[in-house]
C-alpha cells in the first residue's frame, strides 16, 4: 500500500518517514560496480542489492544528488551528455551519495530501480529554467516509486520505511545554570576540508583538535556549559551543525576552521560573522568554499515561510547578527592578547550557511592558513591550540559578563 505526496512536501515526507535514515536492518553494504552515461540515460549497477534510492535537483551550481541506502562509496565516476562530472561520497553511515554536476538545466524524467535492486536507471531531459527551478524547490523524490507519469510532480513513499532520522544531539558538559557554548569543529568524515600543500595534513583534524582544546579550557573555567557538534571524525551537514545549536538552546556558537590559499603567502587568523552580502571578494570566495560542503551533500537551505514569519525571522536575525558582531570584536581582541596573529585588524562578514541560525549568536574562526608552512606548524601544535583556547575562553567570559551587565570580566561562580 502506498500514499502519494506532492513534490513540494517530498523532502519533509522523506525525512519524517526515514528516507534519509539508516539502511534496512540486515542489509549488506553495496558498492557501485559500473556507472555509465549514454546520451541522457544514467545507469548505475551495484554489486549487491541496495535498500532504495532518492534524489534532489540542486541549483547554483546545477547538480543532481542521488542518495542510495546501503551504498558504500567507491572511486567510480562517469560523464557525458548532460553530466559534466561525477562524485561519490557518504552522507552518513549507511547512505552513499552520487553527485552529478549538470551541464545545463536537466531534470529526471524517468527513474527505475530494478526488481533485484542492483541497477538504478535515470533518464534525464532538458528543461526550461523555470521548470528546473521548480524541480529544485520540489525537494526529494523517491526513485523506488518513481514513474514517468509522476515526473517531477509527485512521489510515493512506502509505509514500511525505516525509522525516522534523528538529529545527532551531543552531550552537554557543565553546570545546568550556566550559559551554553556550542563549539563546531569544521568538516569531518568524508569531507577533509582544506589540505596542506603536500596533502599530508587535513583541516578536519586540526579543527577537531582545536575544538577539543577550547572545550577543555571553557570547562576548566567553570563558567559555561559546553557541547561539541562532533567529537570524532564524522560528517555533519552545515544545516545539522547550526540546528544542533538551536535544539540545545545555545547562547553562543563558534565554528572552527582553517583557511587556505595555495600559491600565496597568506597567513594569520580571521573572524567572520554572518552577512547576506559578503564584505569583499575574499569573504565571498570563503562563503562559496564553506557552503559547498553543504551543497554537494544535497541539502536545500532555502526555507519557505509566510511574510509575517519572514519579518519575525529578519528582526531576530538582525539582533543576533549584532550580538555576533560584538562577540567577534571581543574574540579578536582577546586572541590578539594571547599572541595570535590575524590577517586583518577587523573581522569580516560572509554569507556562511553554518552561521545562519536566526536566534543564536555565531562566529566562524579561521584559525590560520593550513597552506602556509608557519601557520601549519602552529595549527597542529599544542602550544598554539592552548593559546587559541585561552583567548576564546577569555572572550566568552567577557561576552557573557557584558550581557549580564557586569563591569568586570569574571563571572560569579
Amino acid at each position: 500500500m502506498r500514499f502519494a505526496f506532492s513534490a513540494r512536501r517530498a523532502f519533509t515526507a522523506a525525512v519524517s518517514l526515514g528516507l534519509l535514515g539508516a539502511p534496512l536492518a540486515g542489509a549488506q553494504a553495496s558498492t557501485i560496480s559500473a556507472m555509465s552515461v549514454d546520451g541522457n540515460v544514467v545507469t548505475m549497477a551495484f554489486d549487491s542489492a541496495v535498500d532504495g534510492a532518492s534524489g534532489l535537483i540542486l541549483d547554483t551550481p546545477r547538480r543532481l544528488a542521488v542518495d542510495i541506502q546501503g551504498l558504500t562509496p567507491g572511486a567510480m565516476t562517469a560523464s557525458g551528455g548532460p553530466v559534466l562530472q561525477t562524485r561519490v561520497g557518504m552522507v552518513r553511515p549507511g547512505i552513499g551519495r552520487v553527485v552529478f554536476d549538470l551541464a545545463g538545466t536537466s531534470v529526471v524524467r524517468q527513474a527505475s530501480l530494478s526488481d533485484d535492486r542492483r541497477t538504478l536507471t535515470l533518464k534525464l531531459a532538458d528543461a526550461s529554467p523555470r521548470e528546473f527551478a521548480n524541480a529544485a524547490r520540489a525537494g526529494r523524490i523517491s526513485y523506488a516509486a518513481f514513474t514517468p507519469s509522476q515526473g517531477q510532480g509527485a512521489v510515493t513513499v512506502p509505509l514500511d520505511a525505516p525509522a525516522p532520522y534523528q538529529l545527532p544531539i551531543p552531550a552537554v558538559e557543565g553546570r545546568a545554570d550556566k550559559p551554553l557554548v556550542v563549539i563546531d569543529a569544521g568538516h569531518g568524515g568524508h569531507d577533509p576540508g582544506s589540505l596542506s600543500v603536500d596533502g599530508r595534513y587535513r583541516e578536519k583534524d586540526a579543527t577537531l583538535q582545536i575544538a577539543k582544546a577550547i572545550r577543555d579550557e571553557l570547562l576548566k573555567s567553570g563558567r559555561v556549559r559546553v557541547a561539541l557538534t562532533r567529537s570524532d571524525d564524522r560528517f555533519l551537514i552545515l544545516q545539522e551543525r547550526r540546528e544542533i545549536a538551536r535544539r540545545l538552546h545555545a547562547d553562543l556558537f563558534i565554528s572552527v576552521h582553517c583557511d587556505s590559499a595555495p600559491g600565496s603567502n597568506a597567513s594569520g587568523a580571521t573572524v567572520y560573522t554572518l552577512s547576506e552580502v559578503s564584505s569583499d571578494q575574499v569573504a565571498a570566495r570563503l562563503a562559496a568554499k564553506e557552503n559547498r560542503s553543504d551543497i554537494i551533500n544535497g541539502v536545500d537551505l532555502g526555507d519557505t515561510s509566510n511574510d509575517v514569519g519572514n519579518i519575525l525571522i529578519d528582526l531576530t536575525q538582525r539582533e543576533t547578527m549584532n550580538a555576533s558582531s560584538r562577540f567577534a570584536d571581543i574574540l579578536q581582541r582577546q586572541l590578539t592578547g594571547q599572541g595570535i596573529q590575524f590577517k586583518t585588524t577587523y573581522h569580516r562578514f560572509a554569507g556562511l550557511a553554518v552561521l545562519k541560525a536566526p536566534d543564536v549568536p555565531a562566529v566562524l574562526l579561521e584559525s590560520g592558513y593550513i597552506t602556509d608552512p608557519g601557520d601549519l606548524r602552529k595549527l597542529f601544535s599544542h602550544g598554539y591550540q592552548h593559546d587559541l583556547a585561552v583567548g576564546v575562553t577569555q572572550a566568552v567570559e567577557a561576552h557573557f559578563a557584558r550581557r549580564l551587565g557586569r563591569t568586570d570580566v569574571a563571572m560569579a561562580d
